[in-house]
């Protein structure tokens, strides 16, 4: 038998788990959680740990730190499945957090509109060449002359609903008769307003025309190296026919001939060559002979033949920016009006003609009427 004496005061016992009474803490609120023992007689402890009494006893005296310390209550520590559940807890709220704050942000950005301009992303009926061909078609015509001198093919573009046209003054100079040919295949007789030979322009006028689409007139100061644009006009007498290319070049100096007789005769079917020029000291299409004249032009390799003087350079905007006039021939034999455009082709810018519209329609620097 074993005595046990104890003093009074600091050797009292501590009851386990909690005692309760004078000099000791109040017991909380609800019930500590009992081991659970199981099945095959293993003793797991909450907060993690099984096993015998081992174990139990480890997890009695960690009770009893935690409980009591000195006269002082320390913080229990949170059970260790409890803390992890907790630690995920927080790192998905700041996950979540973070995620929601992006699709907050993304959501605000996609309500600003951002503005890219598609050039020629397609060739569509809405967009590309054919849209700019199906808009300005309409506005573009044939141009036939007779004279004395014999004939001339070229094109025009309606500038007014009532059948004002420009086209180039060598298409139309020394004619006795003009016939233009819309695109719907109807014809019409036309007579001359006024012509500028120094700027190979002319102003001729439908008569009895009225509800004719005029073509939109651009600002060739805005035309820059490498746009795109595209060509209508008669190659060949082929009334409206489209090609495209691109702006080679600007402010390209080009001599023409500004004698009457070199107009007829020099276009299209029935003409014996095409419209001589003059281009970085060099003649092409024959001789521009001893009267000539040299105007400011548009470099394009949009396919030009035969024809195609007085037809529009369009921007993909639809908008006229030039009036084709002259275009290079790599043909051997210059009589042949069979020669083909090699991408060196010429247009008066449209400035040129909007600046010179005044003085066309009073009949021109030339005195014509």
């Amino acid at each position: 038998m074993t005595d046990s004496t104890r003093r009074s005061g600091a050797d009292e016992p501590y009851p386990f788990p909690y005692g309760g009474g004078a000099g000791y803490p109040a017991p909380p609120a609800y019930q500590p959680q009992q081991p659970v023992t199981t099945p095959s007689g293993v003793t797991v402890w909450p907060g993690g740990g099984s096993g015998g009494g081992g174990a139990g006893e480890d997890r009695g005296a960690s009770a009893a730190e935690g409980a009591y310390d000195g006269g002082r209550r320390r913080r229990a520590r949170m059970p260790r499945p409890v803390a992890l559940i907790a630690a995920v807890a927080a790192v998905s709220a700041l996950v979540g957090g973070g995620a929601a704050a992006l699709v907050t942000n993304a959501t605000q950005k996609s309500d600003t509109a951002i503005s890219t301009p598609v050039v020629n992303a397609k060739s569509t009926s809405s967009s590309g060449v054919s849209a700019v061909a199906a808009a300005v078609s309409p506005s573009i015509v044939e141009v036939g002359a007779s004279g004395t001198s014999g004939q001339s093919t070229g094109s025009g573009v309606i500038i007014t609903s009532g059948g004002e046209i420009i086209t180039n003054n060598h298409v139309v100079s020394g004619a006795d008769s003009i016939q233009v040919t819309f695109s719907d295949g109807s014809k019409k007789t036309a007579t001359v307003v006024g012509t500028d030979s120094k700027k190979d322009l002319a102003l001729i006028k439908v008569r009895g025309a009225s509800g004719l689409k005029p073509a939109v007139l651009g600002d060739s100061s805005k035309v820059t190296v490498g746009d795109q644009v595209v060509a209508i006009g008669s190659p060949e007498g082929l009334t409206g026919t489209v090609t495209s290319g691109i702006v080679s070049a600007l402010n390209r100096d080009v001599t023409v001939s500004t004698d009457e007789s070199q107009g007829q005769g020099g276009q299209g079917p029935g003409g014996g060559r095409q419209w001589p020029f003059e281009f970085g000291g060099g003649q092409y299409n024959g001789d521009v002979g001893s009267s000539t004249t040299t105007y400011k032009a548009i470099q394009t390799d949009a396919s030009l033949n035969p024809g195609n003087s007085g037809g529009a350079l369009i921007n993909m905007s639809g908008q006229i920016v030039g009036i084709n006039s002259a275009m290079y021939s790599s043909a051997s034999e210059q009589s042949s009006s069979s020669a083909g455009s090699i991408g060196l082709g010429f247009a008066i810018p449209i400035n040129t003609v909007k600046s010179d519209l005044a003085s066309l329609r009073a009949g021109g620097s030339d005195g014509n009427v």
